[in-house]
């Protein structure tokens, strides 16, 4: 068999995991349910994935999802749990992300052997992982496009997250950049509205950073949403580059692998890669994909910042899967020659998600480095002083953490900080 990628799934069945593994592996290559005319066994040897791993994990009484092909059977359970680690040879896939998601993750879901599966993990080869697109920015180009050399990159997403005229924003903007963030976004949910089009609203927000830059020296890194059809968000992108920026953002799951990389390709400016939707991809713990095989393959494409949700924040994740998907995003998919990580070869992860400075500190411990956008929206934009308080007192946080303090000693010196303490406390 040629050189192969690996990916490992848990799956659910009340038959046997081992003939499982073998029929996902062939269905997911050159086998179906039968073999068939001209599936010899040298196409074999070349093209069949390679069942490498099955590891029992326990079984359950009920099934997680229903499954009519077992009811129609009258197969019931016990139901096997088990992880299953497949080889596939990358030949047939090539360098070709939409056909190695369709690979990893396409006719497994519906598999009637299964009443549960999910992608957990994937492991490229060096060489196959370098005939696709890294990142143009990621960490350090981050930290060079904002100025900002040590500690974390200060936040913030627009609020309202619709509404607002191109000047409403603007006016916003500038009430940010003289708050002293480092970073700006748009929601999710504004890209293109006509009450402010990209075409209005880019050179109206991107004319009050130029002259903060003018004034301060400072370049505010604004992820314009430019989440659109693949020809529109190539011409977006290149209206923010005329106009002095550095960072677009696009959900990734509405836009596709193929899109993106598009854009990848057709634009230098940083890719701010939200997930949005990714919980019906992951919420259901025997079903859909983990982080770190969605955000392995999202990388293939290039993209600079990756979502992870936030500590002790407002979503559904819990902290243990926000902190390894912290992870995920430093761990290069990469190594060189002589075995080292390819540290080019890696994202900077975006906290966000009801993320105030009395947050900080559990991202500090859990992540133990402050390579990270640090992103609040109603934490600054709320703060009991004013935006430019809740700015100072994130930093004030960060200060702390670093130094060995805790909130409350840090905040007897910081005013900014103790009024957040109080405000966002209960």
């Amino acid at each position: 068999m040629s050189a192969t990628l690996s990916a490992t799934y848990l799956i659910e069945t009340p038959l046997d995991p081992r003939k499982v593994a073998e029929v996902m592996a062939g269905e997911q290559s050159c086998g179906t349910f039968t073999r068939v005319a001209g599936e010899t066994d040298a196409l074999r040897e070349r093209a069949r994935a390679m069942v490498e791993a099955v590891d029992p994990v326990g079984h359950v009484a009920q099934p997680s999802l229903p499954n009519a092909f077992l009811e129609r059977k009258g197969i019931g359970g016990p139901w096997h749990r088990a992880r299953v680690r497949i080889a596939f040879p990358y030949e047939n896939v090539g360098v070709n992300l939409p056909t190695l998601a369709a690979t990893l993750a396409g006719n497994l879901y519906d598999l009637g052997e299964v009443t549960g599966m999910r992608l957990e993990r994937v492991a490229l080869p060096t060489s196959y992982r370098q005939q696709f697109d890294f990142p143009h920015y990621g960490i350090a180009g981050t930290r060079q496009a904002t100025g900002v050399r040590e500690g974390a990159l200060v936040g913030t997403i627009l609020k309202p997250n619709v509404g607002m005229s191109a000047g409403e924003t603007a006016a916003l903007v500038a009430r940010l950049c003289a708050a002293g963030v480092d970073f700006i976004k748009d929601d999710e949910v504004c890209a293109n509205p006509v009450h402010a089009p990209l075409a209005q609203r880019v050179p109206a927000v991107m004319a009050v950073v130029r002259e903060h830059r003018a004034h301060t020296g400072k370049q505010v890194m604004v992820a314009f949403n430019i989440t659109d059809e693949t020809d529109a968000m190539r011409r977006h992108a290149d209206l923010v580059a005329r106009e002095g920026g550095n960072c677009v953002m696009v959900s990734l799951n509405w836009c596709g692998f193929s899109a993106v990389q598009t854009l990848r390709r057709h634009t230098d400016l940083a890719i701010h890669a939200h997930r949005n939707g990714y919980g019906a991809m992951s919420r259901d713990p025997m079903l859909g994909i983990g982080f770190q095989a969605y955000q392995t393959l999202w990388r293939l494409a290039g993209v600079d910042h990756m979502h992870v949700h936030g500590l002790q924040g407002k979503f559904a994740q819990t902290d243990e899967e926000v902190i390894e998907s912290a992870h995920d995003c430093y761990t290069p998919l990469a190594v060189d020659a002589t075995g080292h990580d390819i540290e080019r070869d890696q994202v900077m992860p975006a906290f966000s998600s009801g993320q105030w400075a009395g947050t900080v500190p559990a991202t500090w411990r859990a992540v133990g480095r402050d390579d990270l956008l640090f992103m609040a929206g109603g934490g600054i934009l709320a703060h009991p002083d004013g935006p430019a308080a809740g700015v100072q007192s994130l930093r004030d946080a960060w200060g702390a953490v670093r130094a060995g303090q805790s909130l409350d000693d840090a905040s007897r010196d910081a005013p900014a900080l103790a009024a957040a303490l109080r405000f966002f406390g209960h």
